[in-house]
């Protein structure tokens, strides 16, 4: 894989996402009962970073929690010798019955993450309702899912793919195109 193109750097991916805090206050009118959970591995990077952000603009802090979608997956088929998949847990700051829990992931492409990050929550308890954030929409949906705060929109072709890379994982921030 060559990388074809830089589509956001380290202050991109700031900007993106200082604009979504905002956002999710402005449509939350304010931040009371909200609760964000990332995806694993990078939407809980995003998330803990946006309730950074969230705190410095409005003074409160926001609960931020973690989910693990291994088993909710469609795709999910067992290791050529037999071993289970690596399950690595969820993590929930509170009971999310009756909060308004933001679903946080880094690249939104055809909603099968999302679908089962949205069944591992309705496994966790009754949301008051759930909305969710993504650094990267790059399109090709195959199921009715959008994002409902999207840091940047990413037109693709299916033959590139979408790179995150966060300095908590990779050690530098950026979003990259890489070309087959």
């Amino acid at each position: 894989m060559e990388v074809k193109a830089t589509v956001l750097d380290e202050q991109a991916i700031r900007r993106a996402l200082t604009r979504i805090a905002h956002e999710i206050i402005e449509k939350n009118k304010g931040i009371e009962n909200c609760v964000l959970v990332g995806i694993k591995t990078r939407g809980i990077y995003i998330a803990s970073r946006l309730a950074a952000r969230i705190e410095q603009i409005e003074g409160k802090t926001l609960p931020v929690g973690e989910i693990d979608i291994t088993l909710y997956r469609d795709d999910l088929t067992k290791v050529t010798n037999n071993e289970e998949p690596l399950v690595k847990g969820s993590d929930l700051p509170c009971d999310i019955t009756n909060q308004k829990v933001i679903l946080v992931d880094d690249v939104l492409y055809t909603g099968r993450t999302v679908r089962a990050g949205l069944d591992a929550l309705i496994d966790l308890g009754r949301p008051a309702s759930i909305q969710l954030a993504v650094l990267v929409d790059r399109g090709h949906r195959e199921l009715p899912i959008r994002a409902d705060y999207v840091g940047k929109n990413i037109p693709t072709a299916k033959t590139e793919k979408i790179v995150v890379q966060l300095n908590e994982v990779d050690e530098k921030d950026q979003v990259a195109i890489f070309e087959n």
